[in-house]
């Protein structure tokens, strides 16, 4: 309110949402009471009830559907507030870590089990990161629901569990390690919003590069062979095999699992910007984003050409799209 609203309005960015749908009271019992996306044997009847072109039909549901979306100066406050978080929250980290053995030796996270000082520096680390998972895995339910949100609620959940469950067994000098490489490459993502919503293309585009590049780095090499290499191998070499060790490593290979699909999805885009020369709208941007000229030369087609879109998204989490209106 303070901070990111007037950096926006600086910036040029308003508060003006998506264009809105015209009033109509039939189509819009339609889209609250049955669909929101009609099929093509429905969009014929309204077509024949209303006197309309299918094409307009088809349109008035998209802004529809848009109309209810957050606005870009919304999205940029927004993600303006996670950028400051996961920022602050990772140079904390680094800053903290830099000093400490296991840092170095993640061997040293065993030693001595579970006999381990808990500092005070180390208990605000985990209790920040706590509350802000936390906030996330309720804000899920009251933001726009994404295409996403099952993979997302599936790592907020692992992740609460394992920050909760390091915590309480005292492992958590491995779970700082895990804290902070996850907190690597998300200021960067959100780094990339921002630069999108000011309409800065290029500087878009580079902060989206170097957010794929150290998430994969980091996610799919960095994690596996440190982070797991650590709790699979060394751990039980130095302690054994404790009895919550199955359930403490499942949670972390699922987070490995939800990586290397979130790295697909970040390839998969990156791969479409280098073709077209900027960073595209992905497949799970929030905002339909047919544009007018192509509704208008549609509208002199005939027959039925159904959008598929949904309008849902979210990436972590990660991946931003519609030139990163996404998010």
């Amino acid at each position: 309110r303070f901070i990111a609203k007037p950096c926006a309005i600086n910036l040029g960015i308003q508060d003006s949402g998506p264009h809105r749908a015209q009033p109509n009271a039939i189509l819009e019992k339609v889209f609250t009471s049955i669909t929101k996306s009609p099929d093509g044997k429905r969009l014929e009847g309204l077509s024949k009830q209303l006197d309309w072109d299918v094409r307009k039909i088809q349109r008035w549901f998209r802004h529809r559907r848009n109309q209810d979306k957050p606005t870009t100066l919304t999205k940029f406050c927004e993600s303006m507030w996670r950028f400051t978080f996961y920022l602050s929250i990772f140079f904390y980290g680094i800053r903290f870590l830099w000093t400490a053995p296991w840092f170095w030796d993640t061997r040293q996270c065993w030693y001595n089990y579970p006999f381990q000082p808990l500092t005070s520096k180390l208990y605000y680390y985990y209790i920040l990161e706590l509350a802000f998972y936390w906030s996330l895995m309720f804000s899920q339910f009251t933001d726009i629901k994404r295409k996403d949100f099952l993979i997302m609620f599936v790592h907020h959940l692992a992740t609460i569990g394992l920050i909760t469950f390091s915590y309480m067994n005292n492992m958590v000098r491995v779970g700082t390690l895990v804290l902070c490489l996850h907190d690597a490459s998300d200021f960067l993502l959100e780094a990339a919003k921002l630069a999108n919503y000011a309409k800065y293309q290029r500087l878009c585009d580079a902060f989206f590069m170097l957010f794929g590049v150290v998430f994969i780095v980091t996610r799919l090499g960095i994690y596996p062979f440190w982070i797991l290499n650590t709790t699979l191998f060394e751990s039980w070499e130095l302690i054994g095999p404790y009895p919550s060790w199955w359930l403490f490593n499942g949670l972390l290979v699922t987070l490995q699992v939800l990586h290397v699909i979130w790295s697909y999805l970040i390839v998969r885009t990156a791969s479409k910007a280098l073709v077209r020369g900027k960073v595209s709208k992905d497949d799970r941007s929030d905002v339909e984003s047919s544009s007018e000229e192509e509704d208008v030369t549609s509208n002199s087609t005939k027959g039925i050409s159904s959008t598929s879109s949904n309008g849902s998204n979210r990436l972590n989490g990660h991946v931003a799209g519609g030139q990163w209106t996404g998010e």
